[in-house]
Parts: C-alpha cells; sequence; structure tokens
C-alpha cells in the first residue's frame, strides 16, 4: 500500500509502501529522507505502532538519503514500538545512509541487517 509521495515540480522525493510480512510491518521509503518528506514516513510508522504491530521492518534499500530529521523519526517510533513491546529493525541501508546512522550512534540503538531477508528472519524469530 502507497502512502504517500512528496516532491517538488515533477519530481517524487519519498515514496513510501507499506506491507504486512508474517508478524510484522515492513515499511518502505524510497528516495529522499528530510525535513520536507519527514510526515511521509511519520505516519505510516506510527498507524503500525497504534495499529497492533509494533513489530517493525523499515527497508531502506531505496532510500537515498536520510537527514537528522529523518533519523529523529525513526529513533521517536523505536521508542513508542518499544513501548509497546516491540522493536525497529533496518534493512538494507546504502552507504550514504548508513553513514549518518553511524556517524551520531543511532546504528547502536537499531538491529541492523544487510538485507530484509535477514530482518524479517530475525524478527520473526523472536
Amino acid at each position: 500500500m502507497d502512502h504517500g509521495t512528496a516532491g517538488s515540480g515533477n519530481r517524487v522525493r519519498l515514496r513510501v509502501d507499506v506491507r504486512i510480512d508474517g508478524r510484522a510491518a515492513v515499511v518502505a521509503p524510497a528516495g529522499e529522507l528530510d525535513h520536507h518528506t519527514a510526515d511521509l514516513l511519520r505516519e505510516p510508522l506510527e498507524k503500525a505502532v497504534e495499529s497492533g504491530s509494533p513489530r517493525l521492518i523499515v527497508d531502506c534499500s531505496e532510500l537515498e538519503f536520510c537527514d537528522s530529521t529523518g533519523l529523529n523519526v525513526l529513533l521517536s517510533v523505536r521508542l513508542r514500538a518499544e513501548a509497546e513491546g516491540g522493536a525497529v529493525h533496518l534493512a538494507g541501508m546504502q552507504p550514504v545512509v548508513a553513514r549518518v546512522f553511524e556517524i551520531t550512534g543511532a546504528e547502536a540503538v537499531f538491529s541492523v541487517h544487510d538485507t530484509l531477508e535477514e530482518a524479517l528472519a530475525a524478527l520473526n524469530a523472536d
């Protein structure tokens, strides 16, 4: 399910798709995650937690950019999911996005997986 797009002109800057896979909601942002597009990711993540699916995987394989606003969205949703007994796993981060997590130390608070398949196996094994 497509949860929205934001862009300037004809160029889409962020698209977010959501699906359920096993016991996890898989949220897949594609494009640029920044202060202009962060709400497009925040809304489906929060909706998943509120609807009783606090087990989330963010498939970052098509995420081309993430700034501090995007990072804060992920950190706040992680706290909400954990408060509900869930978790947020990240999968398939591109080097430019992984670098943001490395520089800020945020990689230490997330379960990070090389692929979506690894993240699904880890989350469904819990």
